[in-house]
């Protein structure tokens, strides 16, 4: 049976990428879909995007047993300033200015929005590439466990299964197709959340028994307050600020995240596609948190450990939800790997579509082949497809093998770095004119050399930097204060290309076209 839904969900990924062919021959049709992308597909593509293995196994199980039910505040703050804040300030005007540069990727908006910089658009894309491999692994590192326990299947075929379907349809009918296989899985995931969280919680006597339950849960590593891991904000309120931070702020600089923008149609797609955004952030990220925070009520399932004083599960935090969906009937099981599965492709498809478009066009083309046509241009980032996966896959293999790290740990690291280094300058590009080149570069050289620096001499940092997740939050926050800072201090862009860039938003509709993009 868990087979028969596989098969049949690979077949429906498989047809629509082959029957979306047809729109990705051009580079703009195969990264963007022809920025004629609707409401309903944007706004799943982003949710879908946003919210893979990593959030559901990894950071659900975590956070949920270290924070206990005020863990939900994480996927609130998703919801809130990660879906709906990021939709409004970011989004008419990354579809208008981008538009208006004619850029595709975030490397090329940077080399163009500061007075055609190659060695910025250069830089920028080295970022994008090296950092997002991390994540990308730890996409595979949690299916591993949903799959293992579903099916008990070596954790290489595991990674095998998945980058090929993914390479498939991506390579056949780019973004459009992920777009269409985005809407889907986002589907899936929603029906699926719903009824998994029920089950659970069923199987704890329903939601008040598995409250009262988790109230009555001590760790005195944690805190000696009766009821903590129920209590509004945790156990420890500055930590769970850092993880809201970061997993929502960090939205914002990701390249992933923001090309979703690039493809919006029409102003009607930008309204409902911040309501569809937000709705279903609330769901999937509030469910996944919400679901996690019971996660102590299976400790005799998972096993405990003392470790810092504290208890933490023997089998690491990545094997707490598992542990919590083992015990599902057969059809609940089958139903969560899709779901899994459902939303760490969608997030593997629109990383690899970024990452290789991004090594194409930013650095290939301006680099080692100047005169590439636009038909070799597709053809490369089609074989860069393959290779960022093959890459990504050998590193969760040799990861997963030689336990190096944890889901969390990855990316955090990856969401710091990249976040770190362009949320600010990309943010303050849309808005203000004064933004230089110089406070772009010293945004990228803080939040990559921050995260570059935890991942090499973590013991040697301050404590409150030795967690990716705190180090990636004040690299974002940072680089807020950084930009302006440098800004006023160097000398300020060229005013008539300024101007001429920011006329883009003026255009007279019935409003200006910094408030509706039109039809």
């Amino acid at each position: 049976m868990k087979i028969a839904l596989l098969a049949a969900y690979f077949a429906v990924l498989l047809l629509i990428g082959f029957k979306c062919r047809r729109r990705a021959g051009s580079v703009d049709g195969f990264v963007l879909g022809g920025r004629s992308v609707g409401a309903w597909l944007t706004a799943f593509a982003y949710g879908t995007s946003y919210f893979s293995a990593v959030v559901f196994v990894g950071y659900a199980g975590q956070f949920g047993w270290r924070y206990g039910i005020s863990a939900t505040w994480a996927g609130i703050g998703n919801a809130l300033i990660g879906s709906l804040l990021a939709w409004t300030v970011l989004g008419r005007r990354t579809r208008l200015l981008t538009q208006h540069l004619d850029s595709a990727t975030m490397p090329e908006f940077f080399g163009k929005r500061f007075g055609d910089s190659k060695a910025l658009k250069l830089v920028a894309s080295a970022i994008i590439f090296v950092f997002l491999v991390p994540y990308t692994a730890s996409l595979y590192n949690g299916l591993s466990r949903l799959f293992g326990m579903a099916f008990s299947i070596d954790y290489t075929l595991c990674i095998v299964l998945m980058s090929v379907l993914t390479a498939i349809y991506v390579i056949a009918g780019g973004y459009l197709a992920t777009a269409v296989n985005d809407f889907i899985q986002g589907l899936i995931m929603l029906g699926g959340l719903v009824a998994v969280i029920a089950a659970v919680l069923s199987a704890k006597g329903g939601f008040s028994a598995a409250v009262d339950g988790l109230a009555r849960v001590s760790d005195p590593g944690v805190s000696t307050s009766p009821g903590v891991f129920t209590s509004f904000f945790g156990p420890d309120p500055l930590n769970l600020l850092f993880v809201v931070i970061l997993t929502s702020l960090g939205t914002w600089g990701l390249p992933q995240m923001v090309q979703k923008f690039y493809a919006i149609s029409n102003e009607d797609a930008i309204r409902k596609g911040t309501v569809i955004s937000t709705l279903f952030a609330f769901v999937i990220a509030g469910g996944c948190y919400f679901l996690g925070g019971f996660g102590r009520l299976f400790a005799d399932e998972i096993g405990v450990v003392e470790k810092g004083g504290a208890l933490a599960p023997a089998g690491g935090f990545d094997a707490i939800v598992p542990a919590m969906l083992s015990n599902l009937g057969p059809w609940l099981i089958a139903l969560t790997v899709i779901l899994v599965l459902s939303a760490s492709m969608s997030t593997l498809s629109s990383l690899v579509i970024t990452s290789s478009s991004t090594l194409t066009s930013d650095f290939v083309k301006e680099t080692c082949w100047k005169k590439m046509s636009p038909k070799s241009e597709v053809l490369a980032i089609r074989v860069f497809v393959v290779v960022f996966i093959a890459i990504s896959g050998a590193i969760a293999t040799v990861q997963y093998k030689g336990g190096l790290d944890f889901i969390a740990q990855l990316m955090g690291i990856s969401w710091g770095a990249l976040a770190g280094s362009f949320l600010a300058p990309f943010l303050y590009s849309l808005y203000w004119k004064r933004t230089t080149k110089a406070a772009c570069w010293a945004s990228f050289a803080f939040g990559s050399g921050l995260m570059i620096a935890n991942m090499l001499f973590r013991q040697s940092l301050p404590e409150i930097l030795r967690s990716p997740i705190n180090a990636g939050a004040i690299a974002m926050l940072a680089g807020l204060a950084i930009v302006p800072a440098v800004s006023f201090v160097t000398k300020a862009p060229d005013q008539r290309f300024i101007d001429a860039l920011f006329a883009c938003y003026e255009k007279t509709r019935q409003t200006t076209a910094k408030n509706d993009l039109g039809e």
